[in-house]
């Protein structure tokens, strides 16, 4: 039996008609909506499938429509190949998707999942609020040509790397004028290419440090076990089984570099033979494909 590891999406893979047919098809999958829209007071299956899409993108709205429309899509996965579960030997998501990472392996309830990730997301969008910032994706630069940029955007603000994701896709993030002064300098050169994140504000810089505390403070509150597979953190490209490990790891995920590149050669070196993609779009597929395309790399969509 291949070993097999399951990746769950981040924010940004949401889109407007996401989980419609799981849930007309798969009464497990509309129980988990049925759940949310109880835990958040609105329907969320319905801004799933209708939108607006305004209103799915916003933080306070998107992660949570990721996290349980990715956990609808393992329903069906339960229900297809329901074998492949009994292979995981790994689990990691990006950025918000390591939450459902962390309920796909028993760390924590659902209903405590659906909890954190509606506290995270609020209080994301209430530090993406108090500051004018973004994140702008550097398309088919290098580490250093990317560090390059970032130090002569600081001169218009605040600026860090947020995402290593991939060979040539790295994500940078901070105050808007100095994403802007970026732009204007790939502009200027030419042979750069940027593109603009569908995002609040500057994650996984220190414009959310406002976020931690919110956070940590509902960690506290809920039940972390150890999973029963390892779960890879963004932090560090690691895997982690101790929940206060986990914990501390989830508070610093918030204002820390996302190091998925470096997850997905990890993964490849403990011996993965196999990749599961679970919830919507086909992000994580198109990451894996610029680090290794000849993965056998599964996507279970919602």
């Amino acid at each position: 039996m291949p070993q097999t590891a399951f990746l769950f999406p981040g924010q940004g893979a949401q889109a407007v008609g996401m989980a419609k047919t799981l849930c007309e098809t798969l009464p497990a999958a509309k129980n988990l909506f049925d759940q949310a829209a109880e835990a958040f007071g609105y329907d969320l299956l319905s801004l799933c499938v209708h939108g607006p899409a305004e209103t799915l993108n916003s933080t306070n709205h998107s992660q949570p429509a990721i996290f349980v429309a990715s956990l609808a899509a393992l329903e069906q996965l339960k229900v297809t190949e329901p074998a492949a579960l009994e292979q995981g030997v790994a689990a990691a998501g990006l950025s918000l998707g390591e939450y459902t990472a962390l309920v796909f392996a028993g760390a924590i309830s659902f209903r405590d999942g659906v909890k954190l990730v509606q506290a995270r997301g609020n209080a994301m969008q209430a530090a993406a609020d108090a500051a004018p910032s973004s994140m702008l994706s550097i398309i088919g630069l290098d580490i250093p040509d990317v560090e390059s940029l970032v130090a002569e955007g600081r001169d218009a603000g605040s600026l860090e790397i947020a995402n290593y994701l991939c060979p040539g896709n790295i994500v940078i993030s901070g105050a808007k004028a100095a994403i802007e002064k970026v732009e204007q300098i790939a502009a200027e050169r030419g042979g750069i290419r940027t593109a603009k994140l569908a995002v609040a504000g500057a994650f996984h810089t220190q414009f959310m440090q406002p976020a931690v505390a919110p956070l940590a403070a509902m960690l506290e509150t809920i039940e972390l076990k150890p999973p029963a597979i390892p779960v890879w953190s963004n932090v560090d490209a690691q895997p982690h089984t101790d929940p206060a490990e986990i914990r501390s790891l989830l508070i610093r995920q918030v204002v820390s570099p996302v190091r998925w590149e470096e997850t997905l050669r990890n993964l490849e070196a403990a011996g993965m033979q196999r990749y599961y993609e679970i919830g919507p779009g086909r992000v994580l597929a198109g990451l894996m494909k610029r680090v290794n395309r000849k993965v056998d790399f599964r996507n279970i969509s919602a």
